[in-house]
């Protein structure tokens, strides 16, 4: 019996180094181990041994069932690695090459970037400042005092009673008017925030404010200046039209209206059947900000106007949903 179970074990681990897989050692493990192996049914015949050796035979019988339940797992481990790494080393040639992408501008990046190449050429300087204002340059110094009914226009974020989040890019010229004598020639590019939310506002958009200042700078100038303008971003067959409006800081000021890029004047549902689209407000400054900005108001004239950018892209491109500039969609983005 003691020779039986040594000659099982040798013919079990012989069996295990020469398999040739995992199911011949699942096999296998049955063959000797299971319920009819053949370690199984030694173990089970040990009470037919006289008294005097099974001690020895049930010794032998467990030390060959230990041994052989820790091959079996071993050469399972090693097959399942050696799989593993023949998946991963693995080249299948007749696979066609996986080409890297190029990322792109985000067409808010792009449009504005057009916008300040546009009016550099033109002669402006690309100017910047914080998007956390102080109340005064957001409003005061701006002729928006405490109280003035233009502050409702604007749905201000106020981080304190004194701090707010900009609500337009304006404060840039405040900035650099009282850091410079004129001529100055600016654009302000930049974020802003107003707390405003529907299928078309966002509670942070993007806009481009512009500022001339100088000795005898006339409405003249700043038709000449934003015709000019739209002319080069879109093209020279849309006509102008100024309207008259309101801003605190500007007087007079205007709205300025385009030519419908959609139906060319004919009327249609972006135009609302007027054949007119509105793009951005300007106007001569209004004296009150020189004097806040330290500039003698019988010297100096300016003008100053300010777009939207997120506007102009979708006039530009024809997109009609505002909220896929903020999706991220990948099919969208790859267009420009």
């Amino acid at each position: 019996m003691e020779n039986s179970i040594v000659q099982i074990k040798a013919e079990a681990l012989e069996s295990v180094a020469v398999a040739a897989d995992i199911e011949q050692i699942k096999s296998l493990s049955v063959k000797y181990l299971g319920r009819k192996g053949l370690v199984t049914l030694f173990l089970r015949n040990i009470s037919q041994l006289p008294v005097n050796e099974r001690p020895e035979a049930g010794k032998q019988a467990n030390i060959t069932k230990k041994k052989l339940e820790s091959a079996f797992e071993k050469a399972i481990a090693d097959f399942e690695a050696k799989t593993k790494d023949d998946e991963f080393n693995a080249i299948d040639v007749s696979l066609p090459g996986r080409p890297s992408s190029a990322g792109t501008l985000h067409p808010i990046t792009h449009i504005t970037r057009r916008i300040c190449s546009i009016f550099s050429r033109m002669g402006f300087d690309i100017a910047e400042g914080p998007e956390i204002e102080t109340d005064y340059y957001n409003f005061e110094a701006l002729n928006i005092p405490k109280n003035h009914p233009a502050r409702d226009m604007q749905d201000t974020f106020y981080v304190s009673d004194n701090i707010v989040l900009r609500t337009h890019t304006s404060p840039i010229q405040v900035h650099i008017m009282e850091q410079n004598a004129p001529p100055i020639r600016i654009v302000a590019p930049g974020k802003v925030y107003r707390c405003d939310s529907d299928l078309t506002h966002t509670p942070m958009f993007n806009q481009v404010e512009g500022l001339l200042v100088d000795e005898h700078v006339s409405f003249g100038d700043l038709k000449g200046v934003l015709e000019a303008f739209v002319h080069e971003i879109f093209d020279e067959q849309i006509s102008l039209r100024f309207r008259p409006s309101f801003f605190p800081f500007t007087e007079p000021s205007a709205e300025v209206d385009i030519l419908c890029v959609m139906c060319r004047g004919k009327g249609c549902k972006v135009c609302s059947q007027t054949g007119w689209l509105e793009v951005l407000g300007c106007g001569m400054v209004h004296p009150a900000v020189f004097e806040n900005a330290g500039y003698d108001t019988t010297r100096y004239s300016g003008f100053a106007f300010g777009m939207g950018v997120e506007r102009l892209a979708m006039l530009k491109y024809g997109i009609n949903d505002l909220r896929m500039f903020f999706e991220s969609d990948y099919r969208f983005l790859r267009q420009f």
